[in-house]
């Protein structure tokens, strides 16, 4: 299977002088479900904001093996989807219709092919007939969906999500969950969202003061618990529950 991320000694330092990424090495395939997990400050989102280029670090990132730079920027971003964890960031616009829209209008697609794409992202997100609506006015579950949804307007062939789970009911957690099951691309989650991860990924990058702990399946990494503990997570309740029945 043919890699699409390729990431050589990549190191990032905040503005403040704290270093947030040291000299991370990943490369990650065609298709793959990943998780980036670890404690607070460890270094997920960061590494997720590197991907199309929001922060840039020392080394050398190449998307499909476009090398990350201001030549190539919009290309590697019609490529990957990025949803921030609030999606008030992500939605700027008067209606629902022209926050997905927004990409692609500027993509210079006609407007048969506009109005296409947003139909069918909602569809995609199960928010059918919200055009009209404000973005502002709808339930933090739905934002976080109509934010997916500007994210597949674009085609996306990988989506990078920093928490995609964070402060959903438990209703809405299972349909962003369900979802992203469906997509067929490259998924790479920022989350704290174990379960989450178990339900979707099968590989997981454990990181730890901005440097990679650990890289493999996500039932062996997620069981270990000294590894966890190590990493400031805890083992997933479902396996926790597994282990006791067996």
């Amino acid at each position: 299977m043919s890699e699409v991320i390729n990431i050589k000694n990549l190191s990032f330092k905040y503005h403040d002088g704290s270093e947030a990424l040291k000299n991370v090495c990943l490369n990650i395939s065609e298709n793959g479900k990943i998780a980036f997990v670890g404690g607070n400050g460890a270094g997920k989102s960061t590494l997720l904001l590197h991907l199309n280029g929001i922060l840039k670090g020392e080394g050398e990132l190449k998307v499909f093996d476009l090398e990350l730079n201001k030549n190539n920027l919009i290309e590697i971003r019609k490529k990957i989807g990025l949803l921030f964890e609030d999606p008030d960031d992500q939605l700027f616009c008067p209606t629902v219709f022209e926050d997905i829209a927004f990409g692609p209008l500027n993509l210079g697609l006609p407007e048969d092919e506009i109005m296409r794409r947003v139909k069918e992202s909602l569809s995609k997100v199960g928010l059918e007939g919200f055009e009209n609506r404000s973005p502002h006015h709808l339930s933090y579950g739905e934002k976080k969906r109509i934010a997916l949804a500007t994210l597949f307007s674009m085609n996306p062939q990988i989506l990078a999500l920093d928490e995609p789970t964070s402060n959903l009911d438990p209703k809405n957690r299972r349909k962003l969950i369900e979802i992203l099951k469906s997509f067929k691309g490259t998924i790479i989650l920022a989350t704290h969202d174990l379960e989450c991860v178990l339900e979707l990924c099968e590989r997981v990058i454990v990181l730890k003061n901005g440097e990679i702990l650990r890289d493999g399946e996500t039932g062996n990494i997620l069981s270990d618990e000294k590894l966890m503990i190590e990493s400031d997570l805890e083992i997933p309740l479902s396996i926790k529950i597994s282990n006791i029945k067996n």
